[in-house]
């Protein structure tokens, strides 16, 4: 688990951008099984994360087509809960950080972080935006 102290401003960069922070395994079961689409960020510690995830993420909603919900877990922090949201995102392997929609509780979008190294916060938000087009 990481120190509250270095997380919180991590978590609330997307907290602030108008996600909601789950914490439990009801609560990610609750969002993710919920009518419409849902946009759930994996957050981390990792330089990726910071330099490029978040700002992403947060520019991908001022696009004009966006889910009806985004929540987001944070990994080594709320750890029950992301484990739960990584049992939706299988058959990928857990990748912190990561991206899923989905729609009707079906995944139906995920960006790994493999897919979040070396790409710009612009070229994440595309990645997005154009899967907002398309499902929701």
């Amino acid at each position: 688990m990481y120190p509250v102290e270095l997380t919180t401003p991590m978590k609330n960069q997307l907290v602030e951008a108008g996600f909601k922070s789950l914490e439990t395994p009801e609560a990610v079961d609750g969002a993710i099984n919920a009518d419409g689409t849902v946009l759930c960020v994996i957050n981390s510690v990792c330089g990726c994360a910071a330099g490029t995830m978040r700002p992403g993420v947060i520019l991908s909603t001022k696009h004009g087509k966006l889910p009806k919900e985004m929540v987001t877990v944070f990994a080594g922090v709320d750890g029950d809960a992301v484990n739960q949201a990584r049992k939706y995102t299988l058959p990928y392997p857990p990748s912190s950080p990561s991206i899923a929609l989905f729609k009707d509780g079906t995944l139906v979008h995920f960006i790994e972080r493999h897919h979040i190294e070396g790409r710009s916060a612009e070229m994440i938000a595309e990645n997005l935006a154009m899967a907002y087009d398309e499902f929701c």
